[in-house]
């Protein structure tokens, strides 16, 4: 698939946000494109947000993995030989040695037990860059670390 940018200016207010992304929709739903998947899994405001912003534009929301088990799903994910490393971490909820790091076995025995292991509640957030269904994977180095508020994030840089 094609990736395409949609650019919002740093510190913007989530109205040019969604101005932005509703432009983006509104180009897809001109190319027949009329359902977006989500990979949401239990936070309902954050479902019915996605489902009233696709609504404005004539599309539908599918979330194919709503209300599993996200240990599970992890577990899946792994066992599929899918690849993703931490590109942010949340300070307040996990250490700095989680950001930049590949998720497998050993990061979720490392989870404290308050954590996600999908990060639905925002503890991280992480790049996926192989697995099956990659043509090939996305080799990536870390490059440096910055930290926003209580957010570090690790650039991620391609080989």
């Amino acid at each position: 698939l094609p990736v395409d940018e949609v650019w919002i200016s740093q510190g913007a207010a989530n109205a040019e946000y969604e101005s932005q992304m509703e432009m983006q929709l509104a180009s897809y739903r001109e190319r027949g494109i009329r359902t977006v998947a989500f990979g949401d899994i239990f936070l309902e405001d954050l479902r019915a947000y996605r489902e009233r912003n696709l609504e404005k534009v004539g599309m539908q929301a599918l979330f194919p993995i709503w209300k599993r088990d996200t240990r599970e799903l992890l577990e899946t994910f792994l066992a599929h030989e899918f690849r993703s490393i931490t590109c942010c971490i949340d300070t307040r909820r996990l250490d700095d040695s989680f950001v930049g790091r590949e998720i497998d076995r050993q990061f979720l025995a490392d989870l404290p037990p308050d954590v996600d292991p999908c990060g639905e509640n925002g503890e991280f957030h992480s790049f996926a860059c192989g697995g099956p269904l990659f043509a090939s994977a996305i080799d990536v180095r870390r490059g440096e670390t910055r930290r926003r508020d209580s957010f570090l994030f690790c650039d991620l840089i391609p080989i």
